[in-house]
């Protein structure tokens, strides 16, 4: 992992302080307003349910959360290789697991962690816990103990138990093993295979390759003291014993020999090229450990050209990563109630996550990393962020689930359930990763305009430790490096470029270059040397048209129309020229563009047409297929009135150019959002409901933005500059140091141009 790639302790603890404690809340799913809300969700109206579910306990999946509700439990004893740290300490992570539960798969949970490390007391408390939940996830539990725990719970409860760190990993490595055998073109049942790491993970593994088809005696499992043999009494327990096989092999290096396949989940550096270069033709070699693998895919293919490298790192291809697993296993479980995870549903996810590495990549997925993905060598397993994961891998399980009687209540429409499950993505959070992959890739140098404001200094920092390129911070170095350190962060000053207006070698140039543009607008040299010297925002558009930079972000210190009038010294970023600003509105997993937001007061009809087109382009920069909607307070020529004809008219204009996306209008926003709504309206053009909505005047825009902000908990990014030559982006001033660096991350990507 590169240094510019890294969190610092900092970084971490603010994450998880701001802007509150923890990663999770609790929202109602239903109304709370009246006395009549309340004695509906209490007292006297949930007697009803309680003695509907004590008629008939099925019921409970449909009257209380049970069926969407994993419990993540633990009691800290293997905390992500951390080791025994304690319950308490294990919080953080399994907050962590809760929320990925909820951003993959929609499935919501809760963490809980047990202060004991009896097994006895740990079972019996989650046995006790049973009905409150519609799966357990068992997390961070150490080895042997985790293998008891498992096996009882699944004996005592009837929903699905099921140990991430054990079968997760299992379940990828599979999936990704299916694919690599199948490009080297050897079959699971011939291959020998070596696995190093006999813990939870490991036995894991080869249990589950043993299932889909692996012969026992072509399995050689190693461990600390070498090879898992017959006989053996080292270092032994009965799940090891499970996997002890008759041979004459005693050493990992001896069993590397002609192997096929290396499965780690050891340490690092536990395997050498020389063991390497020891093993068959075409080798498969998945070195697991983290945070760094047995050996890097660099080294193994130094001396094997042939071999096929998976590791559980995010900055090497074919990621083992968990959350391509258990999100989605669950998800197919709970929809059919599952008392169960057997293996016959875990195979199903294995399976379909190899067939779906074989389909050809969607744009959007190739658009976000960066490159063409092609099923070979270098992608044998889907990345995490997929977007048809959602909608493969629970339909399969749901399904082996149905076959092997696991079900308790069976999916009777099997598409109209997938089609169910594309509705649970979240679109606006992946999005937002696709745009951090492009901009990863494109590693643009960011000007931040504003250095003399920490949350702008904490974002250009930000900037740079994950790897999207250089940061040029103007402002003053010691007043910079100052509030770095006020800020916690010292050492960051040493990763960031500051550049200062007064000092630069470039201001005779930069000068020049102003005066020809404003000495027929009122404007002395000396006018010119006070804007170019002194105006962070005026030197920093400089720079930016000199190419002494890719992309500015400025607008967290001053209102935007200031921002913009002094951006306007420098580059053409006015209405007339095309300007204007898109807000991203991400609620509830949709994400709505709402236009114009900053330039336009009063737009005529043919610049709304100009406000669709510029936000339709935003949208599919950011991966999102455009339907517009010109939004009034009438509906289709009704009521009539000269603000809702100019709507009317701006349809007209866009027909007029023949563009190639959707749009229509006028009509309400409730009309345009919602689909049940829009049916209302069966002459409407648009598919589906609108995500841009072009709104009547720039004062509308923005109090729709900022209610939706502040009453609903929308997320704004935005007002995002479109529609001009310069790649600038203008935060607002109550931006946080993530809105500012979701800005800079568009500006790298040129979203808007």
């Amino acid at each position: 992992m590169t240094k510019n790639n890294r969190i610092t302790d900092a970084e971490a603890l603010a994450y998880h302080l701001e802007p509150m404690p923890g990663k999770l809340e609790v929202v109602p799913t239903t109304a709370m307003t009246t006395q009549r809300d309340l004695s509906l969700a209490y007292s006297p109206g949930v007697a009803v349910p309680v003695q509907a579910i004590a008629d008939n306990p099925e019921v409970a999946y449909d009257y209380t959360s049970k069926g969407n509700m994993v419990a993540v439990i633990t009691n800290g004893t293997a905390i992500l290789g951390m080791g025994n740290l304690g319950a308490l300490a294990s919080k953080p992570v399994m907050e962590g697991k809760s929320v990925l539960f909820k951003r993959f798969a929609d499935v919501n949970s809760i963490d809980l962690e047990l202060d004991t490390e009896d097994p006895d007391a740990f079972i019996n408390a989650v046995k006790l816990m049973g009905p409150s939940f519609g799966g357990i996830n068992l997390e961070d539990i150490k080895a042997p103990e985790c293998f008891i725990i498992e096996q009882q719970l699944k004996e005592l409860m009837d929903i699905p138990v099921f140990h991430d760190d054990q079968h997760g990993t299992a379940v990828i490595c599979a999936a990704g093993l299916l694919n690599a055998l199948h490009i080297s073109k050897k079959k699971i049942e011939d291959v020998k295979i070596v696995l190093n790491g006999a813990g939870a993970a490991g036995i894991a593994c080869v249990e589950l390759i043993k299932a889909m088809g692996a012969r026992s005696e072509n399995c050689i499992t190693c461990d600390t003291k070498g090879v898992i043999y017959q006989g053996r009494t080292e270092g032994m327990n009965q799940w090891k014993s499970a996997h002890a096989i008759k041979t004459e092999l005693r050493t990992l290096e001896e069993a590397m020999v002609d192997a096929d396949v290396f499965l780690g989940v050891s340490a690092k550096g536990a395997v050498t090229e020389e063991m390497v270069a020891s093993m068959a033709p075409n080798p498969v070699i998945f070195a697991m450990a983290n945070p760094d693998p047995e050996i890097t895919p660099e080294e193994a293919r130094a001396v094997r050209p042939d071999a096929i490298v998976a590791t559980g790192r995010s900055d090497y291809p074919n990621q083992i990563n968990n959350v391509l697993c258990f999100p989605y296993l669950f998800r197919g479980a709970l929809d059919i109630n599952a008392r169960a995870i057997n293996d016959e549903m875990k195979i199903a996810c294995a399976q379909a996550l190899s067939d779906l590495a074989r389909q050809e990549v969607p744009d959007e997925v190739a658009m976000a990393y960066g490159k063409k993905l092609v099923f070979g060598p270098d992608y044998i397993i889907p990345t995490p962020f997929d977007p048809r994961l959602i909608h493969v891998i629970p339909p399969a399980v749901a399904k082996a689930g149905m076959d092997t009687g696991a079900a308790r209540r069976p999916i009777v429409d099997i598409e109209a359930y997938e089609l169910a499950l594309k509705s649970r993505l979240d679109p606006a959070a992946s999005i937002l990763q696709s745009l951090y992959v492009r901009a990863k890739n494109a590693q643009a140098t960011m000007i931040f305009a504003e250095g003399d404001d920490e949350r702008v200094l904490r974002a250009a920092v930000a900037y740079t430790r994950n790897g999207l390129g250089k940061a040029v911070v103007v402002g003053r170095v010691d007043e910079v490096r100052e509030k770095l350190a006020a800020a916690g962060m010292p050492d960051a000053f040493d990763e960031i470029e500051v550049m200062n207006a007064a000092l630069t070698d470039e201001l005779e140039t930069y000068k020049a270059f102003l005066y020809k543009r404003l000495q027929r607008k009122g404007y002395t040299e000396k006018d010119v040397h006070r804007l170019a010297s002194r105006d962070r925002h005026v030197f920093s558009a400089l720079m930016l048209a000199h190419g002494h930079g890719d992309a500015m972000i400025t607008g967290a210190t001053r209102k935007s129309a200031q921002v913009m009038e002094l951006l306007n010294h420098v580059i053409d970023a006015k209405p007339s020229d095309g300007a204007v600003g898109v807000t991203a509105v991400l609620l509830r997993g949709q994400m709505v563009f709402v236009s114009d937001t900053l330039s336009h007061e009063w737009p005529e009809a043919t610049d709304l047409a100009d406000i669709a087109e510029r936000s339709a382009m935003v949208a599919r920069n950011m991966g999102v297929e455009p339907r517009v909607a010109f939004a009034s307070f009438s509906n289709f020529g009704y009521p009539v009135s000269e603000r809702a004809t100019k709507m009317e008219d701006a349809v007209a204009v866009l027909d007029q150019r023949g563009v190639d996306f959707e749009y229509d209008g006028e009509m309400t926003a409730d009309v345009a959002l919602n689909a049940e709504l829009m049916q209302q309206y069966p002459f409407c053009r648009l598919s589906g409901p609108a995500n841009v909505l072009v709104v009547p005047a720039r004062h509308s825009a923005s109090i729709s933005v900022k209610m939706l902000q502040q009453m609903g908990g929308a997320t704004v990014i935005g007002p995002i500059l479109a529609g001009i030559d310069q790649p600038v982006k203008i935060c607002s001033v109550t931006s946080t140091v993530n809105d500012i660096l979701n800005m800079a991350v568009m500006a790298a990507c040129r979203v808007g141009g």
